[in-house]
């Protein structure tokens, strides 16, 4: 897969998936719109891409801020011209508490992020895929969205959302050229590992291991193909065949 003279937004690119996507998608052609609330790493990350390609920028932004988002998608359009690809990886995750001592306080970030964060991305870039008859919107679900996660279930709420936004956009979008799937990873390596091919033990799939970052990164890259050209209106686990727990 190559993607030259592709243009891609990824969000929450920094570290873990996001990052990967960025590798793989920066060695393989395209011009890239790196999108985190932690400027520090984002830096890191484009200095590491320098190996690959210069046409990179960079943005500090918190995706639950509308005002912000536009400036990001405006200042990238004015910078490239286009977006062809939109990743919406950002997102909160680490969360283990039951609902009942579950705050409002937390719920309202989990949505504004999670949610809300899909949503202001999404709608800041269709207009200029629209107008060129070409897109492909990834947003990154979660097994836990589709199983729901026990002592997770505002996380798991936001990423079920995530998975019917998919599927309601695609039947909008998809005869205007724009493709909109989901991924929605299980058990993942710790994003704090640089190494993306860095898989441990688990017991939460038939595979006894997490996926990998580049393993999770190649199937979104293959979606923000051309070669998957007949794909849309999807959610397509990728969770070492899962255990329902």
């Amino acid at each position: 897969m190559r993607f030259d003279n592709k243009v891609a937004l990824i969000t929450g690119a920094s570290v873990g998936i996001g990052r990967a996507v960025a590798l793989l998608l920066g060695e393989r052609g395209a011009k890239l719109i790196l999108v985190d609330i932690n400027g520090e790493k984002l830096e890191a990350l484009k200095t590491e891409l320098k190996a690959y390609t210069e046409d990179v920028l960079t943005f500090v932004c918190d995706v639950s801020d509308e005002t912000a988002v536009s400036k990001v998608v405006t200042e990238s359009l004015q910078g490239f011209g286009k977006i062809d690809i939109l990743v919406n990886n950002a997102a909160l995750w680490r969360c283990k508490s039951s609902f009942v001592d579950t705050s409002t306080e937390e719920w309202k970030r989990f949505i504004d992020v999670n949610i809300m964060g899909v949503v202001y991305f999404t709608k800041a870039s269709l207009p200029s895929m629209i107008e060129n008859s070409y897109g492909r919107v990834i947003n990154v679900a979660s097994v836990a969205g589709v199983y729901g996660n026990a002592n997770m279930a505002h996380y798991s709420a936001t990423k079920g959302a995530v998975i019917a936004f998919t599927k309601a956009l695609a039947k909008e979008v998809t005869g205007k050229g724009v493709l909109v799937n989901s991924v929605s990873p299980g058990s993942v390596s710790p994003s704090d590992i640089s190494d993306i091919d860095h898989t441990q033990e688990s017991a939460l799939s038939f595979m006894g291991r997490t996926g990998s970052d580049r393993e999770n990164a190649e199937l979104i890259c293959f979606l923000a193909s051309d070669e998957a050209s007949y794909i849309s209106g999807q959610n397509i686990q990728i969770d070492g065949c899962r255990k329902k727990m």
